[in-house]
């Protein structure tokens, strides 16, 4: 009788978390009886993910803040390696939070653990050099931008287009002035964006 695939992840934020429950989602209806652990948020939760510990242990922003939880980070990282590398899933996945994730999966996969990173640190807009840390670290990575999957042609980095989450969810206007008449905003009218982020950190500092 063959064992249910045992796949660990990580989110280590609201969006992350959102992410996760859509992947765990999918990867349900091609396994069915696949069993999820590691770290996420309620709606992964919802999908029958089993968290060892609260994702909000993980959802800090700032420099005093990172450095305030700091010890406890590193030893959640530090307990969750141990655990994992008892436990030798299929695969781990780390969602995003590339600080926390990035460390954790190298030393994984130079275990023999498989490693997947789902969202591409922006190492194509600034500090460059973390792209050092990608090679050698990870069986896949999961672009959800078109031209990250180009950039990572470049370098030694499986870097895989998937498609942006959001894109299956919301019509995409493409041009400003259609994107004007959806949203019923006078054209002649200036528009501004404005994207604070999914952190609770985050909010209440801008």
């Amino acid at each position: 009788m063959n064992k249910p695939l045992r796949i660990m992840m990580v989110a280590g934020e609201h969006s992350g978390d959102i992410l996760g429950a859509g992947l765990i989602k999918q990867l349900k209806v091609i396994y069915p009886k696949a069993v999820f652990s590691g770290i996420g948020g309620p709606r992964m939760l919802n999908e029958g993910f089993n968290s060892y510990y609260p994702m909000s242990k993980l959802s800090v922003f700032g420099l005093f803040e990172v450095l305030k939880h700091l010890p406890e980070l590193l030893s959640i990282r530090r307990q969750l390696r141990h655990k994992i590398l008892a436990e030798k899933p299929d695969v781990f996945i780390g969602i995003d939070a590339p600080d926390f994730n990035l460390k954790l999966e190298r030393d994984l996969h130079q275990q023999g653990i498989k490693t997947v990173h789902y969202v591409s640190p922006t190492v194509w807009a600034w500090r460059p050099k973390r792209i050092k840390k990608l090679i050698g670290s990870l069986d896949a990575l999961l672009c959800i931008f078109p031209f990250e999957e180009t950039y990572y042609q470049q370098t030694l980095v499986p870097g895989f287009f998937i498609g942006h989450p959001l894109a299956d969810q919301y019509e995409q206007p493409r041009e400003t002035e259609q994107a004007k008449k959806t949203f019923n905003i006078r054209a002649e009218k200036p528009v501004l964006t404005m994207m604070p982020g999914s952190r609770l950190g985050e909010i209440e500092r801008h």
